[in-house]
């Protein structure tokens, strides 16, 4: 469902007038979740830990390296409890920080389970590895974390606004290619310096038929970081025939 709607966006994009380019938002706030009921058995939260988990439902997250956890939630594959509890129960099993609980409330009231599994920094910038337990195709993912700590999630939304600008480039690929959708995860490529001391972070995309077709193509994406890593927004660079 989720590639339709990519492609409906992209076809939504190239018939737009407005060739500004637009930043890539966040990851989104969402509705209040109450992920904050602990099992019977279990030892309810913090105070502190109850504080995040409620934030991050509204929208207020801070991703660090004090986000990872790396227990193994497999129970929550075969047993009755619901995912969503049953993964914030595992975790707190598990001894998961008050910020690694905030970062999954988030994922899971986006309606993507899961939870950040490790942490790296790249031109500054924060690299957030998410694990998706409970996908049956794509398990992993990534989402860049600006100086702020806000979070932009490389395989969703893909195809900003701003492509219009290159719809002459683009329409080539597309009349050959009329079925072709990008299909995560997204693959870093590697970083390009920018004027008065920013970054913008490279990735391409697979454009396929179907998941388990062949690539026919490559989607060019970049993020543009400022010199203090705030993160500036996302552009569609090129969309090439696959090599």
């Amino acid at each position: 469902m989720r590639h339709v709607a990519a492609l409906a966006l992209f076809s939504l994009t190239l018939a737009a007038c407005d060739a500004a380019p637009t930043a890539a938002a966040p990851v989104a706030p969402v509705p209040a979740v109450d992920t904050r009921a602990p099992a019977p058995a279990e030892t309810p939260p913090s105070a502190a830990a109850a504080h995040d988990l409620a934030a991050a439902a509204d929208g207020d997250v801070v991703v660090s390296a004090q986000s990872v956890w790396q227990g193994d939630p497999a129970a929550c594959r075969t047993g009755t409890a619901a995912v969503d509890d049953c993964l914030l129960s595992a975790m707190r099993a598990g001894g998961a920080s008050p910020d690694a609980l905030a970062a999954s409330s988030r994922l899971i009231a986006l309606g993507n389970p899961g939870y950040v599994s490790a942490w790296r920094e790249i031109e500054g910038v924060g690299h957030a590895e998410i694990t998706y337990p409970f996908r049956a195709n794509t398990n992993q993912g990534l989402w860049l974390v600006d100086g702020d700590g806000r979070a932009v999630d490389v395989d969703e939304n893909v195809l900003p606004a701003g492509a219009v600008r290159l719809r002459g480039e683009l329409k080539p690929f597309l009349d050959a290619h009329p079925d072709a959708m990008p299909f995560a995860p997204a693959q870093a490529v590697g970083s390009e310096a920018l004027p008065e001391g920013g970054v913008r972070l490279r990735f391409d995309v697979p454009m396929r038929t179907c998941h388990a077709c062949a690539d026919v193509g490559v989607l060019e994406l970049g993020y543009d970081f400022s010199a203090d890593r705030r993160f500036e927004g996302r552009s569609v660079i090129a969309l090439r025939e696959a090599d």
